[in-house]
């Protein structure tokens, strides 16, 4: 059956409308922020509370921590809007964002016949949160909790932008949670009747 010129220009530009939809890659993930709102507030027999982020990202390589999803400083500013309450009439709690980086590192990879026939991890990725906690009277500095948390995690070769989005979201939160649990306890052992019970 002859195809009128129109119709047969329609179908072509129709396939090749097809073809271009299907080799195009899937849009990128979103992922809601990492927030502490379904924990209890941890209560500061304090006037107010601080937010000094003193880690700079450095924004080029080796440090990636700018590409994530959710940057690990931001989880950290999150923590403490989320988790510390001023209840009191005197003194400043300074949450102090020390390090929030992370590092990738090129890992070798076999060339030869057996590297062929195998996946192997390419880069590795070294996250570092240091985080300090410090009650001041007076200008003196009356308690001090620091936190370090660390996690470190290999990715395959040949993985996908979206998988290595999940994987990088899924390390800091990972993280984040052992800080809280880390911080929560450094609190309750360290500032006495500054933190309500």
């Amino acid at each position: 059956m002859h195809m009128p010129a129109p119709s047969r220009r329609a179908l072509i530009l129709a396939v090749a409308l097809g073809l271009a939809a299907c080799s195009s890659p899937p849009p990128r993930p979103t992922y809601p922020d990492i927030r502490f709102t379904d924990e209890p507030p941890l209560r500061l027999a304090i006037a107010s509370v601080e937010v000094h982020e003193d880690y700079q990202m450095p924004f080029k390589e080796p440090n990636v921590e700018h590409l994530f999803p959710v940057p690990p400083s931001r989880a950290l500013e999150n923590w403490a809007h989320d988790r510390l309450r001023a209840t009191g009439n005197n003194g400043t709690a300074i949450f102090s964002i020390r390090v929030a980086s992370v590092v990738e590192t090129e890992l070798p990879v076999n060339q030869g016949v057996t590297g062929v026939f195998t996946t192997q991890a390419s880069e590795r990725y070294d996250l570092t949160i240091t985080a300090a906690l410090t009650i001041m009277e007076n200008g003196l500095a009356v308690h001090t909790a620091n936190v370090t948390t660390t996690r470190s995690q290999s990715l395959l070769q040949g993985i996908t932008p979206n998988d290595r989005d999940k994987a990088w979201y899924e390390m800091t939160k990972t993280a984040m949670a052992d800080f809280d649990k880390q911080m929560e306890s450094e609190m309750r052992n360290t500032f006495g009747d500054y933190l309500e019970r």
